[in-house]
């Protein structure tokens, strides 16, 4: 079986499961369990296409596991935060605001809305197939590099939502932006690292003369655009706005909105 092939199937699959999230979210009254669902539902299909024996392949190759356990990492890591995040808290903001805005409609748009995400994720899982079928002999410098990129995004975007966590813990802070850490280089630390760990897979595939690698960058290309001009940063400003008001304003005057860089100075 073609990469391909294996890659179509697993897409089926992927739009099976978003469909049994919008089914979880009916019974639960909280849309943040598709969330959970989509995360594990990327990386099982992921490591999958990782794994699955391809034509003209010998057996299974070190970086096919390599690959997979990086996926396996990713997604256990942003399922379980989500987990924490929806398990007995009110239901995300996003979701709050299309079911007011969609009103009678909201399950039925909701389902369509939810197989719109498995179909974004297809380039996704692609993108880890790709880097996993790299046709290469043994582990190189190019395989730890990647390993490497995505051990830094996951330890980046894990200290950025302790320190979002802690914040928000302290009765102060209630009504406050959080600027501290990570949150005083980017308004979106947590954003900025999830994106930067998509680029692990171009780092391993486009090692070598392998023309499919370069369909690896589809992946951080796809998740940028997402974060940042669409299902991210957009409602999320927006929610902070309307309950921050000129606080955040002034945090978005000083702040990059997603690239780590040193706060501005503004005049007072």
């Amino acid at each position: 079986m073609s990469l391909l092939d294996a890659w179509l199937i697993l897409c089926g699959g992927l739009c099976v499961i978003m469909a049994l999230a919008w089914w979880l979210q009916y019974l639960t009254r909280n849309s943040g369990w598709a969330d959970v669902a989509w995360s594990l539902g990327t990386g099982v299909t992921g490591v999958l296409l990782a794994l699955w024996p391809l034509t003209g392949e010998a057996g299974t190759s070190g970086r096919q596991i390599l690959v997979a356990a990086l996926v396996a990492i990713w997604s256990l890591r942003l399922a379980l935060y989500i987990h924490g995040r929806t398990k007995g808290g009110p239901e995300d903001a996003r979701y709050a605001k299309l079911r007011e805005t969609w009103g009678v409609e909201f399950q039925t748009r909701l389902f369509r809305f939810l197989q719109i995400q498995a179909i974004a994720a297809f380039p996704l899982i692609l993108t880890m197939g790709v880097a996993a079928h790299r046709p290469a002999a043994g582990l190189g410098l190019a395989d730890g590099l990647g390993a490497l990129v995505l051990a830094v995004a996951i330890l980046g975007e894990g200290i950025a939502d302790d320190q979002l966590r802690r914040f928000k813990r302290v009765p102060a802070n209630h009504g406050r932006v959080c600027d501290v850490g990570l949150w005083r280089w980017s308004r979106h630390p947590n954003y900025f690292f999830e994106w930067f760990g998509w680029l692990a897979y171009p780092v391993i595939a486009l090692s070598g003369s392998y023309a499919w690698g370069w369909a690896s960058l589809l992946g951080p290309a796809l998740i940028y655009v997402l974060l940042v001009y669409v299902s991210g940063i957009p409602p999320l400003e927006e929610h902070m706005l309307a309950s921050r008001g000129e606080r955040f304003r002034a945090y978005q005057r000083r702040t990059s909105p997603f690239f780590p860089l040193p706060p501005k100075r503004i005049a007072p």
